[in-house]
């Protein structure tokens, strides 16, 4: 009885994870290089939708410094949504509070009806595995093959036979577009193979949310258009909610379906990719256009410069 128990639970793990990957295989083959265009005509307007993830009124510090102070975000179920702003603002802290990684001073962040800092131990575990996280350098593990870097979430918290897991890691590395790569080692892979490896994993499981923390940095123009096409196809097939942490300006706007604008811990624009284009904000704009001054100065403070200069007796 026991027996039959376990197989019936190998069954249904096995039909829940391989049903999303299969469509993917069949959606993969729609895959192109025309990325830019298949971009622009999907849709980023954002419907009224119950929000997965909820940030109430989050403050948070590091020592004396302030991060975030009384901030409130929401994140529409099977939407991307894209925290931007510039280096320093808190957008990856901001994912790992999302993740229970960090306590907030004040304020909830409530994830598919949990509280996440009020979870026992276990049961914060339990929410983990089914978010995605795709870390900004891919954080593939060194010594495992590309197979095996993908296999492995699914052998820790599975009970799959290797049969099963086989079937799973071809087809997850396939809707990557790395299946041929299975056998390289991370160090063989380009940059931007990496982070489809990294992404193939983030999928393993076919979670409900997916994280990711950069994903366009260093990345040449094909890589980026190759993930940007990714992140929004999978988000569409597997019914996703994405959110995505970046300060590249074009490729998130192509992408998203609603940004927030983060700075000095504050929410300083949010909506969706025209409303930011068109907004009224100094400081929106200053950071959308990459403008070398404006609300962010160009010069670090400083006391007058004419009287710096003829200050006597001091070196600095």
């Amino acid at each position: 009885m026991l027996k039959l128990l376990r197989l019936n639970k190998i069954s249904r793990h096995h039909n829940e994870l391989s049903l999303t990957s299969m469509v993917l295989v069949i959606q993969n083959t729609q895959f192109s290089f025309g990325y830019t265009k298949n971009l622009l005509s999907m849709d980023n307007s954002v419907s009224p939708q119950n929000s997965l993830v909820s940030v109430h009124n989050l403050s948070f510090s590091r020592g004396s410094k302030k991060i975030f102070d009384d901030v409130s975000l929401e994140f529409e179920r099977g939407k991307i949504t894209a925290i931007m702003g510039p280096s320093g603002t808190g957008k990856t802290t901001l994912l790992k509070l999302i993740g229970g990684q960090l306590m907030p001073s004040k304020g909830s962040v409530i994830v598919d009806g949990q509280d996440v800092h009020k979870l026992r131990r276990n049961e914060l575990f339990n929410l983990r595995k089914r978010m995605g996280m795709l870390f900004q350098s891919g954080a593939l593990l060194t010594d495992m093959s590309v197979y095996d870097n993908v296999a492995f979430p699914l052998r820790e918290h599975t009970h799959l036979p290797e049969s099963m897991i086989r079937t799973v890691v071809l087809m997850k590395l396939q809707a990557v577009g790395l299946r041929g790569a299975r056998d390289l080692m991370p160090n063989e892979l380009s940059g931007g193979m990496a982070r489809r490896v990294a992404l193939a994993r983030a999928i393993a499981l076919d979670p409900m949310m997916i994280m990711y923390d950069e994903p366009f940095t260093g990345q040449d123009p094909i890589s980026m258009g190759a993930l940007a096409h990714l992140i929004k196809s999978l988000n569409n097939i597997m019914g996703l909610t994405s959110i995505i942490v970046s300060h590249d300006v074009h490729e998130t706007s192509l992408i998203a379906d609603y940004i927030y604008v983060l700075s000095e811990g504050k929410v300083v624009g949010q909506g969706t990719p025209k409303e930011i284009q068109q907004s009224s904000s100094e400081w929106v704009q200053q950071f959308m256009t990459g403008a070398a001054d404006g609300p962010v100065h160009f010069h670090y403070p400083a006391k007058d410069y004419l009287d710096d200069l003829l200050s006597i007796g001091k070196r600095y």
